[in-house]
C-alpha cells in the first residue's frame, strides 16, 4: 500500500482518549460496584420532561431528524435573545469546534490556546494544518495577558475555555474585554462555556453582550453537562451573522438527531433541572473542600472550582493515586494532557458518591 495516501496532517491528530467507561473497569478489574467521577456528568441525570419527550421521538426514528433544528432554534432564540440564524446546532459543542476550523482556518493560519488545552483544540486546528501557539497557563487559570502578547495578523482563532477544563478556574468580564480590544480583525475569540450554569463568581463574563455587539466572538455551550444528556450528543454555539452563516455553511446534514433535539427542547422547559444541579453541585464542592482540606498536611491541594468538578493536587505521582482509586471502584480523570503530574480531576457527584471518594482518598493518601 502506498505511504503517500494520508494527508501529514492526520499523522499528528491527537485522538481523544475518553476517561474509562464503568462497564470496562469493571471487567478489567473484577469489581462490581463502580462509580465514575471522571467525565464531569450530571450526576443528577436528565430531566423527567426530557425522559417523556425522548420516549415519544423514538417513535420517528425511521424518519430523518429536523434538518434545521427548527424547533429548537427557537427555544433557544427566545431564551437567550438572538434569531435562530445566529445560533448553530451541532452534535455537542465538540461538533461547532470543528465547524470553526473547517470554515475558518487556511494552512498556516495560528490558533492561539494554553499550553493544556482541551483535545478538540489542537485537534481541529492541527487537522486544518494551522500553527498552534501555546501559552502557560497561570495560578491554573488563562493568562489573558500573556496570550494578548502573543497576538499577530496570522492568529485566526483564540481557544478561551470559561470555565477552563480541568482547572474550573474563569477568567473575568475586565479581562475578556481588555483582550477582545487588542484583537485584530481578523481574529475570532471562541469562548467555551460548556459548564457556566455552574459558575457563581459575579465577574463572570457576559460573553453573549460581545455578539450582540457583532464582535468576532463565537460562544459556545452544551446540554451534555448541567442538562445530562452527555450521551445524546447536542450543543450550540451563537455569533454574529458573518460568523453564524459561515458555520451554518459547512454543517453537515442531519447533524443533531430527532431523540437529541426532542431530549434538549424538553430540557429547555424543565427551569428546575438548572435549580436542583446546581444546588447539588454547591453542597457537593463545600463538603469536598472541607474534607480535602483535612488531608492539607498531608500534601493534598485543591483548586477551587467555578464547575462541576475539582482539579485536586495529590502532593505525589497523580496517576498513582488515581489508579489506586480506580482499585477500589472510582474512576477520576488522570490526563498527562493535564500536565500536572501530580493532579487529577475528580466530577462532584452525589451526597453518596463524594462520601466514598474521599474515604478511599483518605486512606490512600495515608497509606502512600
Amino acid at each position: 500500500m502506498s505511504s503517500n495516501l494520508t494527508r501529514d496532517a492526520v499523522s499528528r491528530l491527537k485522538p481523544y482518549i475518553p476517561g474509562k467507561p464503568i462497564d470496562e473497569v469493571k471487567r478489567e478489574l473484577g469489581l462490581t460496584d463502580v462509580i465514575k467521577l471522571a467525565s464531569n456528568e450530571n450526576p443528577l441525570g436528565a430531566s423527567p420532561k426530557a425522559l417523556a419527550a425522548m420516549r415519544e421521538a423514538i417513535k420517528t426514528t425511521r424518519l430523518y431528524p429536523d434538518n434545521e433544528c427548527f424547533e429548537l432554534k427557537r427555544a433557544l432564540s427566545v431564551q437567550l435573545g438572538f434569531p435562530p440564524h445566529q445560533i448553530i446546532i451541532g452534535r455537542g459543542s465538540d461538533e461547532v469546534i470543528h465547524m470553526l476550523g473547517i470554515a475558518f482556518l487556511r494552512p498556516g493560519d495560528e490558533v492561539l490556546m494554553p499550553s493544556n488545552p482541551f483535545v478538540l483544540y489542537e485537534f481541529t486546528s492541527d487537522l486544518m494544518e494551522a500553527e498552534l501557539v501555546r501559552v502557560p497557563l497561570k495560578d491554573y487559570r488563562y493568562d489573558l495577558e500573556a496570550m494578548a502578547e502573543r497576538l499577530t495578523p496570522r492568529t485566526k482563532l483564540v481557544f478561551l475555555a470559561n470555565p477552563n477544563n480541568p482547572t474550573g478556574t474563569i477568567v473575568s468580564q475586565q479581562e475578556v474585554e481588555k483582550f477582545i480590544a487588542r484583537m485584530g480583525e481578523n481574529t475570532i475569540l471562541v469562548m467555551d462555556e460548556a459548564y457556566y450554569e455552574y459558575a457563581e463568581d459575579p465577574d463572570y463574563p457576559r460573553s453573549l453582550e460581545f455578539v450582540r455587539q457583532g464582535k468576532n466572538v463565537v460562544v459556545l455551550r452544551t446540554f451534555s453537562k448541567i442538562y445530562a444528556l452527555a450521551g445524546l450528543r447536542v450543543g450550540y454555539g451563537v455569533a454574529n451573522e458573518q460568523l453564524s452563516a459561515a458555520l451554518n455553511q459547512v454543517r453537515e446534514p442531519f447533524n443533531v438527531s430527532g431523540v437529541a433535539q426532542a431530549a434538549a427542547l424538553a430540557s429547555l422547559s424543565d427551569p428546575k433541572q438548572v435549580e436542583r444541579s446546581v444546588k447539588v453541585n454547591n453542597q457537593g464542592k463545600k463538603y469536598l473542600y472541607k474534607e480535602l482540606r483535612k488531608l492539607k498536611k498531608l500534601g493534598v491541594q485543591y483548586v477551587p472550582t467555578q464547575a462541576n468538578f475539582i482539579f485536586v493536587d495529590t502532593g505525589q505521582d497523580g496517576q498513582k493515586v488515581a489508579f489506586e482509586l480506580l482499585k477500589r471502584g472510582i474512576i477520576v480523570r488522570f490526563d498527562p494532557a493535564f500536565k500536572y503530574p501530580s493532579c487529577f480531576r475528580v466530577t462532584v457527584g452525589t451526597r453518596e458518591q463524594n462520601k466514598r471518594f474521599m474515604g478511599a482518598m483518605t486512606e490512600i493518601i495515608k497509606a502512600l
